[in-house]
């Protein structure tokens, strides 16, 4: 994908030494998940399975269901980090028809995996950080993440506003923006072609399936209330959690964010590696456990340098970038733990909400607009 003012390069030093280190980290072994990945996909379903099944017994307490109702939204956020997203990637397995299955669990639990390749695969991965082409920074006129949006007085307040409205974006996703996504034929301004054949018929199968086990099923089990409150309960962790974890890659101090030129000014040419690692920022790299539950997404710099690689094999390979980053001059960024990446994340939206410019803001030194 190409967006106006902007030329993505391949084949730098970098890339290139960097490419032959990671193959002969695998040395003609699978890059695929494996039976890791099956384990933690079956895991996962057994845990979504017993806190369903607990909400259809007790769920007509509405106290039980807003208890089971935070479990349930961090195990569906456990399959959107790992399950679904190596799927859509072509990570999951090298087989390409399991791919494609579990990439179909999104739309199962209320998403669209046609909708997704094409916001997050084609538009986020080509130009992380880009603003005006980089869609995961657009929130709308209430969050102000980037030094070039429209500042409004409210903004002042988003950094403590913004932790309740994460909880809202699964729901807009679901009831909302994959309806109008679809409709208008775009995201954030860049068309795609209307899904159809196999494609359509994945989204309206699955689509109902989860209509029918989140609410149909439900209602007719308990009633409509329990089950409203166990969908927006689940739904308010979900969102919180999703756009948390991808917060802290790049919405965050260290993260570099690129200016497009404006309409009289030259093509900016960005090298596609340097860009991947200069937009993107590691968190808890020594963690198992948020290693294991975010899906590897606490190693993204990895993930868009290697997006077709498992997760699984993310901590290995984040040695050899930082070590290849280091002997050609670049910086690979990373958080010691959770704890400092939301407080840079908070720091950041902070000072977006106080009014800062691409001209004041800084990133090491060098000023947001300045060519990676």
């Amino acid at each position: 994908m190409k967006y106006p003012g902007i030329k993505l390069r391949g084949g730098s030093a970098f890339h290139r030494d960097l490419r032959k280190r990671i193959d002969a980290h695998f040395d003609g072994r699978s890059r695929a998940g494996g039976a890791a990945m099956i384990r933690k996909t079956a895991t996962l379903f057994l845990m979504w399975a017993v806190i369903y099944a607990a909400f259809l017994a007790f769920g007509g307490n509405l106290l039980v269901a807003v208890l089971l109702g935070i479990p349930f939204g961090l195990v569906l956020a456990g399959f959107g980090f790992s399950v679904q997203h190596d799927g859509n990637h072509g990570a999951y397995s090298d087989d390409k028809q399991i791919n494609r299955f579990s990439g179909l669990v999104l739309d199962l639990i209320g998403g669209s995996s046609f909708l997704w390749r094409h916001k997050h695969n084609h538009i986020h991965h080509s130009h992380p950080n880009i603003v005006g082409a980089d869609d995961d920074l657009e929130a709308g006129w209430f969050l102000r993440m980037a030094p070039t949006h429209d500042f409004l007085p409210m903004h002042r307040w988003q950094h403590v506003y913004m932790w309740p409205l994460y909880g809202f974006i699964s729901v807009k996703w679901q009831l909302f923006d994959d309806f109008a996504q679809l409709k208008r034929g775009h995201i954030n301004d860049v068309p795609f072609a209307y899904p159809k054949g196999r494609d359509l018929v994945d989204l309206i199968v699955c689509k109902s399936i989860f209509v029918l086990w989140f609410f149909v099923i439900p209602t007719i089990v308990l009633g409509f209330g329990p089950t409203v409150v166990f969908y927006l309960v689940s739904q308010f962790v979900l969102g919180v959690t999703l756009a948390t974890v991808f917060q802290l890659a790049h919405c965050v101090e260290e993260a570099r964010f690129i200016i497009p030129p404006g309409a009289d000014d030259d093509e900016l040419e960005l090298d596609y590696a340097t860009l991947q690692l200069e937009t993107t920022v590691d968190f808890a790299p020594t963690s198992r456990f948020w290693t294991w539950y975010l899906g590897g997404l606490n190693f993204q710099t990895v993930h868009h340098l290697f997006p077709r690689v498992s997760h699984i094999h993310y901590p290995a390979m984040a040695r050899i970038v930082e070590e290849a980053a280091a002997d050609h001059g670049l910086t690979y960024r990373c958080h010691p733990t959770v704890g400092s990446a939301l407080a840079s994340h908070f720091r950041w939206m902070k000072r977006m909400g106080a009014g800062e410019t691409a001209a004041s803001a800084q990133v090491d030194g060098e000023p947001l607009h300045a060519a990676a």
